[in-house]
């Protein structure tokens, strides 16, 4: 059976780090996914507001790279929860169990996004940090700029 799920928005607001008793970390956030038609009635997309969490070295990595307004590719398994209410109702909530969490856009991206003055400054990755994309040396990148040499081209 296979279960895997992946969606990509923005944070909704800063991810919740917590841990638990046995001193595990855990975050939670909520993912912004626009559809990708839009609604017959108005012709505007319709956004989905999904419900994540992220254990261990995930939740910190989120935690400490992520915050409101990111764009994040999230990658895991959808998991349902039912749940009493204080009411005593029966309650079900979805919910992705992040395997990763990737950056959605660059970082020179996410810098021309920066905040007005006196809002929080952008999180970003330390340099070299790849985040899972490629085999990129540490410190460098994974493309080069080629010289243009004259223009021939080899063939």
């Amino acid at each position: 059976m296979l279960n895997h799920i992946v969606v990509m928005g923005r944070l909704t607001r800063d991810p919740e780090l917590r841990y638990t008793q046995s001193q595990t970390p855990v975050a939670s956030f909520t993912v912004a996914v626009d559809r990708d038609f839009p609604s017959r009635e108005t012709g505007e997309r319709q956004t989905d507001f999904i419900d994540c969490v992220a254990w261990r070295n995930t939740a910190e990595f989120v935690s400490k790279y992520f915050q409101k307004g990111s764009m994040a590719a999230v990658s895991g398994r959808l998991q349902i929860r039912d749940w009493t209410d204080r009411e005593g109702g029966k309650r079900r909530s979805a919910e992705i169990v992040a395997d990763n969490v990737y950056f959605g856009e660059s970082k020179r991206s996410r810098d021309n996004n920066a905040p007005a003055a006196g809002g929080p400054a952008p999180r970003t990755a330390p340099a070299g940090y790849n985040a899972g994309y490629g085999d990129a040396p540490a410190g460098g990148s994974a493309f080069a700029e080629l010289d243009d040499g004259d223009g021939e081209l080899p063939f």
